[in-house]
């Protein structure tokens, strides 16, 4: 017996029809909510970025020293990605499009600042003050480093660079990762909740493209300025042709008498005085000059041989 029977079958499709606009509603509700949760998780991440952008800039404006401005950067962009990483464990994500754009835009915008900023931190914390040739050889290495981590990562560099997404579901979605594409060891130690198997090395790529532009710049003003002492000392005419060791023994014994400045002259002002009038690059003068004292066998050997040149000299004259 069908449970319609005795009853209007007018009222039945008009009920029908209102159950049928209800869930369509309901349906429609559930997808404008579920919109306005992405466009407000994007939104969110975009002002972190912006917020960050102008608090780094107003940061640049405060500190000369480059040192303590790149250890505040650093410091402020750990505090940013706290919170963004709050804000997606408590929220979390509605659905995969929304996972894969954070994990592969967002958060590696903000990831490639801190990578950025702590690389140019260690590599001025460590960079040699002495002889424009070294500190051209130390950019280089540098950049040859970056050459190393493009070689290594090819294929994920051709698959990113191109905009490509046939991957998205295993690179920039949690707990998706694959072993076999190349995976760095540092991800299994990070913390999976917010993390994909190439976040990360998405952030570095940005952060690399940042860290090329910067050296080649160093290497550009250190250029300029070998040139600019060439420049200067062809003008003198003057050029050391003895070795370098002979010129730093010789600027250690002036300086230890107190030629220059009433010995107020600081050793590399003179080393670097030097170089540019004698035409010369004098690398690492102060290794050099503990090369000289640790000598067992005569260490003044250049100083004893100009005084013995000038007696002779004198004895000529006589």
């Amino acid at each position: 017996m069908s449970i319609y029977q005795g009853l209007d079958y007018t009222f039945i499709e008009n009920l029908h029809t209102e159950i049928d606009n209800l869930a369509n509603q309901l349906l429609l509700s559930n997808e404008k909510n579920n919109s306005r949760y992405i466009y407000f998780m994007i939104d969110y991440c975009r002002k972190i970025i912006e917020k960050l952008d102008e608090d780094i800039i107003e940061l640049t404006r405060e500190n000369e020293n480059l040192l303590v401005l790149y250890e505040k950067v650093v410091n402020l962009v750990l505090e940013q990605l706290a919170t963004t990483k709050d804000f997606i464990i408590n929220r979390g994500f509605k659905n995969l499009e929304e996972e894969i754009q954070f994990f592969k835009e967002l958060k590696p915008t903000i990831l490639s600042k801190l990578i950025y900023y702590n690389s140019i931190y260690k590599i001025e914390a460590k960079k040699p003050w002495i002889g424009e040739r070294i500190i051209e050889s130390y950019f280089n290495n540098e950049l040859s480093k970056l050459k190393k981590f493009f070689d290594n990562n090819l294929e994920f560099y051709q698959y990113y660079r191109t905009n490509s997404t046939y991957l998205d579901h295993k690179y920039f979605v949690r707990g998706k990762h694959d072993i076999k594409l190349s995976l760095d060891t540092c991800y299994f130690e990070s913390d999976h909740s917010f993390s994909t198997s190439h976040d990360y090395k998405t952030a570095k790529i940005l952060a690399n493209d940042l860290l090329q532009v910067y050296l080649e710049d160093q290497l550009a003003n250190n250029r300029r300025l070998i040139s600019m002492k060439n420049t200067e000392t062809s003008t003198m005419g003057l050029t050391w042709t003895l070795s370098k060791t002979d010129l730093i023994e010789l600027l250690y014994a002036l300086h230890t008498l107190s030629a220059f400045n009433n010995g107020a002259a600081d050793i590399k002002i003179i080393a670097t005085y030097f170089e540019k009038t004698f035409n010369i690059d004098l690398g690492d003068f102060y290794h050099t000059f503990l090369e000289l004292r640790n000598r067992k066998k005569n260490p003044t050997k250049f100083l004893d041989v100009l005084k013995e040149g000038l007696l002779k000299k004198m004895e000529e004259h006589d």
